[in-house]
């Protein structure tokens, strides 16, 4: 994706490029016009997520004086909202917004690209893919499968969802259907769990219904729009499974070679542009979404330190079990857990304890 060339021209701060001049895009003679068309995985009534994507295309159409436009379609319009992936690779569209994680059926290594349980938070995963070479990695696996990528929208850390009982033990995990993404649910099928992988707007009637009895999703913001507050009443932290989670542009190779030098340096300034203004949107709404449900009756709830120990064990053995039969993901885990472990070590020494004095220094809500 020529990172190196594409920072070099950019304007970068924490390692996030945040924007280019447009002139400097549009000046180009003779720009072809180019379509495409961009499914994504999420309806539109997810503002923050849904649109993160819709700020790419603008942005993009801005850089190249309208030569370059992507059309965006919300879940289902064009393909389901879980089979967004299958889509690109076949050439059915060029371009599609969606969770890696959602396609760890096809190899686990598909996890990385969104979330891995007791994973890195927001700050860390960015430096990881900007800067670690967690893009590069990922891009050297999506080649494999038929697909090249860019990140666009990072939700942050993330709450760990709305139950119908309360969890005091791990036995009370046992049976629980949860309806939970990516690798969790296999860290959570060691503890009993019954994992089920449903698409954003499925949740709630499968939550009103009692198809499944517990649903995570990302936070307070998109937590009340989807309405999950109203049919389950625990609402528990942290989400260990999603420190942060970053959302994928998925990219059809042929479509992607295609591209103008000038397109692609648009294409991968827009992306850094909404993958930040992801957060920061999260960032502002969450707080006002969380006193909203709280005061509406939700009962928040800390997953008891036992659960939290038992759910670490079993996710450092799924990695080593995964790391045995899957050469993909063994080959980005390596890297990957040194450079968890390694910001870790920092973030004990400096935000971590910043963070927990100015937390002590409010009242809970």
């Amino acid at each position: 994706m020529e990172r190196r060339k594409f920072l070099a021209t950019s304007s970068v701060a924490g390692g996030v490029a945040v924007g280019m001049a447009a002139p400097a895009l549009a000046q180009t003679s003779n720009q072809p016009d180019i379509r495409w068309r961009c499914a994504s995985s999420y309806p539109k009534t997810l503002h923050t997520i849904y649109g993160a994507m819709e700020m790419v295309t603008k942005r993009v159409a801005e850089l190249t004086n309208g030569h370059f436009r992507i059309s965006l379609h919300a879940a289902g319009e064009l393909l389901p909202a879980l089979q967004v992936l299958d889509g690109v690779q076949n050439g059915t569209v060029e371009a599609g917004h969606s969770a890696s994680y959602f396609y760890i059926g096809k190899d686990p290594a598909f996890g990385f690209g969104t979330a891995m349980p007791f994973g890195l938070n927001a700050r860390a995963q960015n430096a990881w893919m900007y800067e670690g070479g967690g893009l590069e990695m990922l891009n050297e696996f999506y080649a494999t499968q038929g697909v090249t990528s860019l990140p666009v929208g990072n939700t942050g850390a993330q709450m760990a969802g709305w139950y119908r009982k309360e969890i005091k033990t791990v036995a009370d995990l046992v049976g629980l259907k949860f309806r939970v993404g990516g690798l969790a649910g296999m860290v959570l099928t060691k503890l009993g769990v019954v994992p089920q992988q449903l698409a954003a707007g499925d949740i709630y009637p499968a939550l009103e219904k009692g198809v499944i009895d517990a649903a995570e999703f990302v936070g307070p913001f998109d937590d009340q729009r989807l309405g999950l507050n109203k049919v389950a009443k625990y609402y528990y932290f942290p989400g260990w499974w999603e420190g942060s989670a970053t959302l994928t542009m998925f990219i059809n190779p042929k479509a992607w070679d295609a591209l103008p030098p000038s397109y692609k340096a648009a294409l991968q300034v827009a992306s850094a542009e909404a993958n930040q203004w992801c957060t920061a949107k999260y960032d502002v709404g969450n707080p006002t979404a969380l006193r909203q449900l709280v005061a509406g009756g939700a009962q928040l709830r800390s997953f008891p330190k036992p659960v939290m120990q038992a759910s670490f064990k079993a996710a450092e053995t799924l990695y080593q079990e995964l790391s045995d039969k899957s050469p993909a993901f063994k080959k980005i885990y390596v890297p990957w857990k040194k450079f968890r472990d390694e910001q870790l070590m920092w973030a004990q020494f400096c935000e971590a304890p910043f963070d927990n004095f100015m937390a002590g220094t409010i009242k809970r809500v």
